[in-house]
């Protein structure tokens, strides 16, 4: 049986880039036919674009199948600062997928007390409704951002608290399993640099580097589901996945993008809080790394969690996406892969619009 047959899913944030792609790949029964998956927020326009659009999907479809649909998805409108809302919505999980998160580096920057609120204080609100309540969660997935890993930014931060606190809630709430999973900037993700290169080449430049040196990670959000669904199908208490992802100069993402067009780049200086390297694991961790498939997995930090001793860690360093860089050719071919060439986009846009 698959690992989410029947289950009912609560996917906190799920209005986000990452969560619609989850909801769509739970809905098409990938982990199984689940029972309901409810999506949390606490943005009732987004909840309604969601909305719409499966409506539209399955408007000629036949009704039986409208109406399972209409069944399976539903919206609720809360925030994951609010306890009260959180332990409502988890009364009706089985397991819990947290997707909220502010994660703008420099939003946070200027608002570190907002940072905390959402990225650690929500977190705390899904364990102590677990504990205080004794809800039966069954599984609840963190899911973090390479920019937990040495941070040095206040969403960094955060979210390397966030992590600290999933992961000690094993001890907490002993009959929920709770796993981490943590990756690098995500493709085409709403608020990420592709997008704002096309809308750059499609205004006619510049495009803006912030540094000719920087890297990041390359994961599409479907890679970041593949990445999700592992550590719900195989992860212990306390484990983090990482993908291991190719990584590639910014500036060669920027190449790829114009393409041969006559657009200048333009280099700005680092934001506040960037780094110009990302790490996914830190020397710290990689005697506690192990491989799984597509994956690293890193055990717990606190030794009671740790189902068993780490015989062998499989890399001798940090994991840093400085390290074993994609060629320009090689970034061009893995954005043509994902669709992510502008042409790509501006086609897909022009089918959908038809």
């Amino acid at each position: 049986m698959k690992p989410l047959e029947g289950k009912r899913l609560l996917i906190t944030g799920g209005t986000g880039s990452l969560g619609q792609v989850l909801v769509r790949r739970l809905m098409a029964g990938e982990m199984g036919d689940v029972a309901k998956i409810m999506v949390f927020s606490r943005d009732e326009a987004k909840q309604h674009a969601m909305r719409m659009e499966y409506q539209h999907r399955l408007a000629v479809t036949d009704e039986v199948i409208y109406r399972n649909f209409q069944q399976k998805l539903e919206f609720r409108i809360g925030d994951v600062r609010d306890p009260d809302s959180v332990a409502s919505a988890l009364r009706s999980a089985d397991v819990v997928f947290n997707a909220a998160a502010l994660k703008q580096v420099p939003t946070c920057e200027y608002f570190p007390h907002q940072a905390v609120l959402t990225n650690i204080i929500g977190p705390e609100n899904i364990m102590r409704a677990i504990e205080s309540h004794d809800l039966p969660v069954e599984t609840v997935v963190g899911i973090s951002t390479d920019k937990a890993c040495k941070p040095v930014n206040v969403m960094g931060m955060t979210k390397a608290i966030q992590e600290r606190v999933f992961i000690q809630g094993n001890m907490r709430c002993r009959n929920t399993r709770i796993v981490c999973v943590r990756y690098g900037n995500v493709l085409a993700s709403r608020g990420s640099v592709i997008p704002l290169f096309h809308e750059q080449i499609r205004g006619g430049g510049p495009v803006t580097i912030t540094t000719p040196e920087m890297t990041r990670f390359l994961l599409s959000l479907d890679d970041a589901v593949d990445t999700i669904f592992a550590a719900v199908a195989e992860g212990r208490p306390g484990e983090t996945y990482v993908p291991r992802a190719p990584s590639a100069l910014v500036m060669n993402i920027a190449t790829a993008l114009i393409n041969g067009r006559d657009i200048e780049t333009k280099v700005t200086g680092i934001r506040p809080g960037e780094k110009v390297n990302e790490i996914l694991v830190s020397e710290e961790e990689a005697p506690r790394t192990t491989e799984r498939d597509r994956w690293y997995v890193i055990a717990p930090l606190l030794p009671e969690l740790r189902a068993e001793a780490v015989v062998a860690s499989c890399i001798d360093r940090e994991y840093s996406s400085g390290d074993n860089l994609v060629s320009l050719a090689d970034t061009v071919r893995l954005l043509k892969k994902h669709r992510l060439m502008l042409e790509d986009v501006e086609g897909e846009r022009a089918e959908t619009l038809r």
